[in-house]
């Protein structure tokens, strides 16, 4: 495994991590050592965001990618039959600096398949940071996983010196996880998540009597969910999320769609990833983290499923019509939040600037508000901005139909339209 030269050993590796969604850096601001290198606060491989929208790079890459375990879904599982490498914690640390003083990255993502044991796999990662913080004094942000089963005291160190842990939950149901991980019970998972949890908890309390008093896990914990390897609705996984942020606390929940290519029988045959219900997913997570949607809003008994046709917002206010339109000048913040096409930013804007000004049509389109989605659910100074009468089949047409473009004879279209930005930033 070890005779493989440096860079091919670092290609297998950074291509086995990237089925490990769960790496965004936003969130900590580690406090700097005299005569270190590297920050957690400025602008800096993969591509992540901070929590004021600036883009990162991060050097995502596992440990080893040899396993113990044989999770079916895992493409690094132990039945599989790929090429396998490893590094050793001095060379993960030394190739973190010096990519870092290259400027090609601003900080390290560390997974890695379990080798031995638990225990073993998880002193291996923190020896790793270890070294970068201790050594070579590094203050950039570190992503580190927490291996489930591993003791309590290395999951205590680790949160100690990385910015954000993660560990993977990676199935919705104990009964999916039995079937799938068996080497992974489920109680092996949760437990380093509320462990985590009581850590971040108990370091802020400390921090607000003494800002001397030290981090743990600053950024936070964050998870991994795989959509669509056994047969739970959206409902469940939807449900299982919200209580994550509520109990745990977490900071983020990935979604990872399913990519067929096993031949094991406990396995969907899938014609392809279910990429389109994995964004619906991260729509409905939105909502629930941003927007003031509950999950039981969102799906019931009765409708176990995102509609795959428009967001989960627009299929909200089309089930509850009795609810609209809504004058925009006045009605409350958190009603304006549930309006399609009226993301939080826009929100924000609207309520600032109806303070000055009666708001119109051309107001909105100028604060960011999504119209061709909004229109319908609105009125501005009594007058109704939807143009039809609020029926469900008629508005349903409206919104799936795709938005008119004026011709342009004067110019070739050499690149497909983009998409609505709306998609990009979050306004649903």
């Amino acid at each position: 495994m070890n005779n493989r030269t440096f860079e091919q050993r670092l290609e297998i590796l950074a291509d086995s991590a990237k089925y490990d969604v769960s790496c965004s850096s936003s969130g900590s601001n580690r406090r700097g050592t005299p005569g270190g290198v590297g920050s957690t606060a400025v602008a800096g491989i993969c591509h992540t965001w901070t929590a004021d929208g600036r883009c990162i790079s991060l050097l995502k890459i596992l440990l080893t990618n040899a396993c113990i375990y044989d999770c079916a879904y895992c493409v690094n599982r132990r039945s599989n039959d790929i090429p396998r490498a490893a590094f050793t914690p001095a060379e993960v640390v030394r190739l973190t600096m010096d990519f870092y003083r290259r400027n090609y990255i601003e900080g390290l993502f560390l997974s890695t398949g379990v080798t031995r044991s638990a225990d073993h796999t998880m002193e291996q990662l923190i020896a790793v940071v270890r070294k970068l913080r201790d050594e070579e004094r590094f203050n950039g942000y570190v992503h580190l996983k927490i291996v489930p089963g591993a003791d309590p005291l290395l999951v205590a160190e680790a949160g100690r010196y990385a910015d954000r842990v993660s560990v993977n939950i990676e199935l919705p149901t104990r009964q999916s996880l039995a079937l799938l991980a068996p080497d992974k019970p489920r109680e092996s998972v949760i437990a380093p998540m509320r462990q985590v949890s009581g850590l971040i908890a108990s370091a802020r309390e400390e921090r607000k009597k003494s800002r001397k008093a030290p981090q743990f896990a600053p950024a936070g914990q964050s998870t991994q969910l795989i959509v669509g390897a056994t047969p739970e609705s959206d409902r469940e996984i939807v449900t299982l999320a919200e209580g994550l942020y509520r109990r745990l606390d977490m900071r983020r929940v990935y979604y990872s769609a399913f990519v067929p290519g096993s031949s094991d029988r406990r396995l969907p045959a899938l014609p392809t990833p279910p990429l389109l219900r994995e964004h619906r997913l991260y729509q409905a997570d939105w909502l629930l983290r941003f927007y003031g949607f509950a999950a039981h809003e969102l799906l019931d008994e009765d409708r176990p499923n995102l509609d795959m046709r428009f967001d989960p917002k627009s299929d909200w206010a089309v089930r509850h019509l009795d609810l609209f339109p809504v004058e925009v000048n006045s009605v409350e913040y958190e009603v304006l939040l549930r309006v399609p096409g009226i993301g939080v930013r826009s929100a924000q804007r609207i309520v600032a600037a109806r303070r000055h000004a009666r708001l119109g049509e051309a107001e909105l389109k100028r604060l960011g508000v999504v119209l061709k989605r909004a229109r319908y659910f609105l009125t501005a100074g009594g007058r109704y901005l939807g143009g039809i009468r609020l029926d469900g089949a008629t508005l349903v047409a409206r919104l799936l139909a795709p938005e008119r473009r004026p011709a342009r004879l004067d110019q070739l279209e050499l690149f497909p339209a983009t998409p609505d930005a709306s998609a990009l930033t979050g306004e649903l």
